[in-house]
């Protein structure tokens, strides 16, 4: 499109190299890239050895206990979550250690991404939409660019690209 036209071209955020200033805090209150901000500099921490490394993590952990309790959420500070990951609304998030989440994905509120009593846990590639209240549940794999409904429990593979919705929940596209 033209500058001419104005409208804005969209832009293609990619599932494999992160951005991270998605994940930069805009303000003093941001409670999601805040929370954020406490697990990654936990982790940076947790991999060098010394004394002032170990009060670095002790303090990170404060931090993430601070986030964790405003937010009300479940987010562990060893879990695996890719570079330029957004949670504008992190309020009930809840989410497994052991999950793997792709870069650039955007979690909304009141989500869940976990097991369904067993070992096995969710894989999320990059560039992944969780709509608010939805719930990924068991060893299923969400395929890039995909996109999960307000709502929606997943149970089966999502597909890249695909969106789906309901309960259980299903590809419509």
């Amino acid at each position: 499109m033209s500058a001419s036209s104005g409208c804005k071209e969209a832009t293609v955020v990619s599932s494999t190299v992160p951005d991270w200033s998605r994940e930069k805090p805009q303000k003093f209150w941001d409670p999601g890239r805040k929370l954020l901000l406490a697990i990654r500099q936990y982790q940076i921490w947790a991999e060098r050895d010394g004394m002032f490394s170990f009060i670095m993590q002790k303090w990170m952990v404060l931090r993430h206990v601070f986030w964790t309790s405003v937010v009300s959420s479940d987010i562990p500070l060893n879990c695996n979550i890719g570079g330029g990951v957004l949670i504008p609304h992190p309020n009930g998030v809840v989410i497994h250690p052991k999950v793997k989440i792709g870069v650039n994905c955007l979690i909304f509120q009141q989500v869940t991404i976990g097991g369904r009593g067993t070992e096995q846990v969710p894989v999320i590639e990059g560039h992944v939409d969780i709509g608010a209240g939805a719930k990924i549940l068991g060893g299923v794999h969400v395929g890039a660019h995909a996109k999960i409904g307000a709502n929606s429990v997943v149970i089966d593979d999502v597909p890249s690209g695909a969106v789906a919705v309901g309960v259980p929940a299903k590809i419509i596209n």
